[in-house]
C-alpha cells in the first residue's frame, strides 16, 4: 500500500490522531529538510515522499497510538542515537506537549536536528552531541525521564543499556522492533532485569504496506546499578 499524504492523514484520525493544518505544514517542511540535506551527507536511505511518510513519519507515530499517555501533560521523552531525528521529532509534531531530548554521537546529524527544530518553531527540544553510555552517568540526565526511546539503534540487550539508566522510576522504555522484537526481548531478559526493566506489554501490529512492527513497553520497577551504562563501546562489544 502506498502511503500518501491523504492515506496518511486518514490513517492517523482513524486511530485517534488528528493533525491541524500548522503539524502537516511542519511534516511538509520536515520532508523537505531531510531530502535537501540528505543530498550533502547520508540520512536516510529512503527519500520517496510517500516511503518517509510511511517508513518514517508513520512508523514514529505508532509509539503515539500505543502508548497514548504520551498526550498526557508534559511528560519528558529522551530518544537515544536520533540519528534523522526518528521517532523523535515526528513524535514531538503530533504532540506538542512533549519534552523531548534527542542524542547523537555524529554533529552533523546533531546540526541538521538543530536545523529543523529551528525550523519548524517546535518548542521544549533539546538536542544533544554525545554517547548514551557517557551521558547516562551524568547526575542530571540519569533517571530523569519519563520515557526513554530509540529506532533501529541496537538489540534489546544492547539497547536496554542505552536507554533504561534515563529512565525514571515508573517511567517506561519504548522498544521499536520489526518483524525480530519476540526473539531479542527474549535474549534481552537478562539486560532488562539488571538495569530495571520489567517487560508491562507487547503489542505486535502491521504497517499499512504489511511490514510487521512490534512495541514493547518496558516498566522501570528498580533503579539501575551505578555502574551502568559501562564505558562507550562496551554494551556493543559485551551485552548483558
Amino acid at each position: 500500500m502506498i502511503l500518501d499524504q491523504a492515506l496518511f492523514i486518514k490513517t492517523l484520525t482513524d486511530a485517534g490522531l488528528v493533525l491541524s493544518d500548522e503539524q502537516l505544514a511542519q511534516f511538509d517542511q520536515y520532508f523537505t529538510l531531510l531530502v535537501e540535506t540528505n543530498k550533502e551527507f547520508n540520512l536516510t536511505a529512503i527519500t520517496d515522499h510517500n516511503e518517509v511518510y510511511l517508513k518514517h513519519f508513520y512508523d514514529s507515530l505508532t509509539l503515539a497510538l500505543y502508548q497514548p499517555k504520551l498526550a498526557e501533560g508534559e511528560p519528558t521523552l529522551i530518544d537515544i542515537g536520533s540519528g534523522a531525528g526518528f521517532p523523535a521529532l515526528p513524535l514531538k509534531i503530533a504532540l506538542p506537549n512533549l519534552k523531548v531530548t534527542l542524542v547523537d554521537s555524529l554533529n552533523k546529524r546533531v546540526n541538521f536536528l538543530k536545523t529543523v527544530v529551528a525550523e519548524l518553531g517546535l518548542k521544549n527540544v533539546t538536542v544533544l552531541h554525545g554517547r548514551a553510555e557517557d551521558l547516562g552517568q551524568e547526575a542530571k540526565m540519569r533517571e530523569g525521564f519519563d520515557y526513554a526511546t530509540a529506532r533501529a539503534v541496537a538489540r534489546t540487550s544492547v539497547l536496554a543499556e542505552y536507554t533504561l539508566p534515563f529512565v525514571k522510576l515508573g517511567g517506561e522504555l519504548l522498544v521499536m522492533k520489526g518483524s525480530a522484537g519476540a526473539d531479542e526481548l527474549a535474549d534481552g531478559q537478562k539486560a532488562l532485569t539488571t538495569l530495571g526493566g520489567k517487560l508491562k506489554e507487547s503489542f505486535d501490529f502491521q504497517l499499512p504496506n504489511q511490514d510487521p512492527r512490534m512495541i514493547q513497553i518496558i516498566d522501570k520497577v528498580n533503579k539501575t546499578p551505578k555502574k551502568y551504562p559501562r564505558q562507550a563501546g562496551t554494551p556493543s562489544k559485551k551485552p548483558l
